[in-house]
């Protein structure tokens, strides 16, 4: 993913104590899915008893704390337990240059007119929302910036800028730092990864400085209020919605569409889909790429 949402359990559902862990109750796990509900708009079902069990029992070790009644009691008090309790329980599952056809778009449908935008001194924005550790922001810039130094000089001619936002603190840390595990960026192809890419230390490489300088990482919760003001050319929100109720993903679709330029696109995840009014207000122009047709709100 991306905004951290919650991951799939693994495991038969259930939340009965290992030896030397707090039990988790039907109870409790009503709490704590309410909460997730309520400050992330997640949506836990029953069956991801076994992940939040395991997940938050670190928590509770981590807080010398032996009972769930006693972790709930101080989520309830303590706001920023309240909020590390929603990032444990999100995830941040990505890669470079996933979903591969979206950045073929970009490439052949999108850069065209933003390296024409650059010329005529305007501003080019494009948001990676729910960034998780920054593989797809990167992989954006990349693409932009094509698999030759002369390809990208366009990039640092005019005011270009990618915001990547997650709700998880320490994953938006990655994105500022740019160093990825040489195991990870093997999925960049070579003609971009041997340019935009250098080794740091023995099993790492870093994201060279023309990309990250185009960045700016921020830790956003998708639903509370947005402090951007600028419209923007392209908005990535994948594989994020999927963990949402059709009332979610309906209210984030149209804040999304809401921040696009007219002609902007929306980019969302392979098995996610537009639902309610703001099917009215874009068109599609490939697979899980839709296109904002100018029109307003209703």
């Amino acid at each position: 993913m991306k905004q951290a949402h919650a991951e799939q359990a693994v495991g038969a559902a259930g939340g009965g104590a290992l030896s030397g862990q707090a039990e988790l109750h039907p109870n409790h796990f009503r709490e704590i899915a309410a909460i997730m509900q309520s400050d992330a708009r997640i949506h836990l079902s029953e069956a991801k008893m076994t992940l939040v069990h395991s997940r938050l029992n670190r928590r509770l070790r981590d807080k010398g704390l032996t009972s769930f009644t006693d972790y709930l009691a101080l989520v309830k008090r303590d706001p920023v337990e309240r909020r590390s309790m929603v990032v444990a329980l999100t995830t941040n599952h990505t890669h470079f240059f996933r979903e591969a056809h979206h950045f073929d778009h970009l490439r052949s449908h999108v850069a065209p007119e933003l390296r024409d935008k650059v010329r005529r001194g305007e501003k080019v924005r494009i948001w990676s929302a729910g960034c998780s550790s920054g593989e797809e922001v990167y992989t954006i810039a990349m693409t932009l910036a094509g698999q030759s130094r002369p390809t990208a000089s366009w990039l640092s001619q005019g005011d270009i800028r990618l915001l990547a936002t997650d709700i998880a603190p320490h994953v938006v840390d990655a994105v500022a730092q740019g160093i990825y595990a040489d195991a990870t960026c093997a999925s960049i192809p070579e003609g971009y990864r041997k340019i935009w890419t250098m080794p740091v230390g023995s099993e790492q490489r870093v994201v060279t400085d023309l990309l990250r300088k185009l960045v700016t990482p921020r830790v956003l919760n998708l639903f509370d209020a947005w402090p951007m003001r600028q419209k923007y050319d392209a908005i990535f929100c994948r594989n994020v919605m999927i963990y949402f109720n059709d009332e979610a993903k309906a209210e984030l679709e149209e804040r999304l569409v809401d921040m696009l330029v007219p002609g902007g696109f929306l980019y969302i995840g392979h098995s996610e889909r537009l639902i309610g009014p703001v099917t009215r207000r874009m068109k599609a122009v490939g697979q899980t790429i839709y296109q904002h047709t100018g029109e307003g709100r209703a």
